[in-house]
């Protein structure tokens, strides 16, 4: 039994020595041009259909008239917005000559508008601030899971 928790020990010793690598970014994915944006694109509208599916489903049972499914409902209806929002950030960041990055850095960069296309490089900028949506989404999936738990325990729902 000793050996075991030995082992256990080194496994997380492992991960978190692993995790902890400040010159490898392990959050990343690389595209390469153009198949992986596509790929990554059609994932996108993929997960849009899927949530859209979803919400059917959930409004044609009238499960969404119990807070935990209503709730789960708002959850997708955020990550549907968040994938679009992030399909039209991709799109906009594939085109050439639409705007130029400059001193791009981990976290801030400077946007400049090229050839008169402001409203699209503001539409860039405002399109990269996904987590305003996905945050949102996550935390109504917390608040279902929440209330599913309050309901299987059966303590009474607020």
């Amino acid at each position: 039994m000793l050996g075991f928790n030995i082992l256990k020990l080194l496994s997380y010793l492992f991960l978190v020595l692993f995790l902890m690598q400040p010159d490898v970014a392990h959050a990343t994915q690389a595209h390469s041009y153009p198949e992986g944006l596509y790929v990554h694109q059609l994932a996108h509208f993929f997960f849009i259909l899927s949530m859209a599916t979803f919400i059917y489903w959930l409004r044609e049972r009238g499960l969404s008239r119990d807070k935990g499914w209503r709730l789960l409902q708002y959850c997708a209806l955020c990550f549907i917005l968040w994938n679009a929002d992030a399909m039209l950030a991709h799109y906009l960041e594939s085109q050439e000559g639409l705007f130029v990055t400059r001193e791009q850095t981990t976290l801030d960069a400077v946007l400049i508008a090229s050839g008169g296309h402001t409203a699209e490089t503001l539409i860039y900028y405002f399109a990269k601030m996904d987590h305003l949506f996905c945050v949102p989404g996550i935390i109504f999936l917390y608040a279902a899971l929440r209330c599913f738990l309050a309901k299987a325990r059966g303590d009474r729902v607020k």
